[in-house]
C-alpha cells in the first residue's frame, strides 16, 4: 500500500546531518555548518528569568484556548498594526504550534483532495511536504533570474482547482526580499480570481528594508484575499517552544480551530507566554539581533565578490540566507556532500527546494549563515575557493 506520507521526500536537515556520521574534524579546521535556519543560541538572559518564574505559574503547564492566549493575540495584533499601518484586531490572530503548524492548518482550511497550490520554485520544502502528504498537487511557478515570483506566469497556471499562491518573504531559501509591487500584483491576482495569497513572513523581523514590506494589510477587506504566517522561533530564540500565527479572517480562523484542537489542541502554554514576553520587553534586542544578522549578509557579500571571477554567482542574499550558484559540473546533489569532506563545510543543495528533473537545483546551494559570525563565513568563503574541481562545460558555440 502507498500512504500519502510515501508520496513524498524524506526532511532534508537530517538527511544533510547524516553526511556528517563518521566523519572526524581537524581542531584546526573544524566544521563550518551552515545547513540549518535556526538560532544555535538560547534566548536572552532577561527572557530565560522570567520564564522561570513562568514555570512557577500553574496556567503553565495546562491547555489554553485553542486560537491562543488573549493577551498574546492582542499584543500581538497591536504590534502588527503599527509595524504595517493597518487596523488589525485580535480576532484576526490564532497561535499555533510553529509557523510549519500555521501553514498545515492554513491549508487544511482551504483544500481538498486533488486541488492545486502554486510555489515558487524554489520552494520552502516543508511546504512541498505537507502538500504531498495532504494529496494537494503542487504547481511550481517559475521565477525570474532575479528569483523573483513570475506574474504572468502565474496567471497562466491558475485553473479552477487551484486554491492559492503560497509565498516566503524574505524568501528561504533564497534570501530575497520580495518587492511590495510584486506582492500588490499577486494580490491583485489572486483577489481576481477567487484564490488566497498566502505569505509567510518567518523572517519578518530580518529584513533589511525598514518599515513594512508591503501595504496588502492596508487594502480594503484585505482578509477577503490574504492570509499572513509568522514565527516568533527566529525573533526570540523560541525554537522548541513552538510558537507561530496565523493573520487571516475571523471565518478562516475559525475553520482551522478544527485542525488545530485536533491536531495539538493548543500551541503550548510557557511558550506563548514567553512570545508574549518578548513583544512587550525584546524592542530593543530584537533591533540589535537584526543589526547583527544585517552585517554578517554584508560579510558574506563582501568575502564572496572575488569568487565571481571563478566563476561562483551570489544569485540571493537576505535574512538567514545566501543562495550561490557554483560554477562546477558536478551537480549540487553530489557537490553538497562532497564539500563536507573538502572544505569541512555543510550546506543544502537546491536539489532539495527544486522539483525533480529542474537543472536550477544542480547549480545552486543554500547557505544559512544566521550562527556564523563574519570570521567564519570569511573562513567558509575561503574555503570555497580551494575546491578544485572540474568546470561545467561552457555552452556549444553555434557552428
Amino acid at each position: 500500500m502507498t500512504t500519502r506520507t510515501d508520496a513524498t521526500f524524506f526532511p532534508p536537515i537530517p538527511e544533510a546531518q547524516r553526511w556528517l556520521k563518521g566523519v572526524s574534524f581537524p581542531d584546526d579546521r573544524p566544521l563550518i555548518n551552515l545547513a540549518q535556519a535556526a538560532p544555535a543560541n538560547p534566548p536572552p538572559a532577561p527572557m530565560l528569568a522570567a520564564m522561570s518564574d513562568m514555570l512557577g505559574e500553574a496556567d503553565s503547564h495546562l491547555y489554553g484556548p485553542v486560537l491562543g492566549r488573549p493577551d498574546l493575540r492582542a499584543a500581538l495584533a497591536a504590534d502588527w498594526s503599527a509595524h504595517y499601518g493597518a487596523t488589525l484586531g485580535p480576532e484576526n490572530f490564532a497561535i499555533t504550534a510553529g509557523c510549519n503548524q500555521a501553514f498545515a492548518a492554513t491549508l487544511s482550511a482551504l483544500t481538498g483532495e486533488g486541488d492545486e497550490v502554486l510555489l515558487p520554485v524554489p520552494w520552502y520544502f516543508n511546504h512541498k511536504m505537507w502538500l504531498d502528504m495532504s494529496g494537494v498537487r503542487t504547481v511550481p511557478l517559475p521565477c525570474t533570474d532575479a528569483l523573483i515570483p513570475d506574474v504572468d506566469a502565474a496567471r497562466a497556471r491558475i485553473t479552477p482547482r487551484t486554491r492559492a499562491i503560497v509565498l516566503v518573504s524574505p524568501n528561504n531559501p533564497t534570501g530575497v526580499e520580495y518587492p511590495a509591487d510584486t506582492l500588490r500584483a499577486l494580490h491583485d491576482l489572486c483577489r481576481e480570481t477567487g484564490i488566497k495569497l498566502i505569505i509567510d513572513e518567518t523572517y519578518r523581523d530580518f529584513d533589511s528594508r525598514t518599515g513594512a514590506p508591503h501595504d496588502l494589510l492596508r487594502l480594503p477587506d484585505w482578509d477577503k484575499t490574504l492570509i499572513q504566517l509568522y514565527s516568533f522561533s527566529k525573533a526570540y530564540r523560541l525554537t522548541g517552544h513552538r510558537v507561530g500565527a496565523i493573520i487571516a479572517a475571523p471565518d478562516l480562523l475559525h475553520q482551522i480551530e478544527k485542525f488545530q484542537d485536533t491536531v495539538a489542541i493548543c500551541a503550548p502554554s510557557l511558550g506563548q507566554k514567553a512570545a508574549l514576553w518578548g513583544l512587550t520587553h525584546l524592542a530593543d534586542w530584537k533591533a540589535d539581533q537584526r543589526q547583527e544578522i544585517l552585517q554578517r549578509r554584508a560579510a558574506l557579500a563582501e568575502a564572496f565578490a572575488p569568487l565571481e571571477h571563478k566563476g561562483w554567482r551570489m544569485r540571493g542574499l537576505g535574512a538567514y540566507f545566501a543562495y550561490l550558484e557554483h560554477p562546477f559540473a558536478m551537480g549540487a546533489a553530489d557537490l553538497a556532500p562532497l564539500m563536507v569532506q573538502k572544505v569541512q563545510a555543510l550546506v543544502l543543495p537546491a536539489t532539495m527546494f527544486t522539483p525533480p528533473g529542474d537543472a536550477s537545483g544542480d547549480r545552486c546551494l543554500r547557505v544559512a549563515f544566521a550562527n556564523a559570525d563574519a570570521a567564519r563565513l570569511r573562513t567558509f568563503v575561503s574555503r570555497l575557493e580551494q575546491l578544485d574541481l572540474p568546470p561545467l562545460a561552457p555552452p556549444a558555440t553555434p557552428a
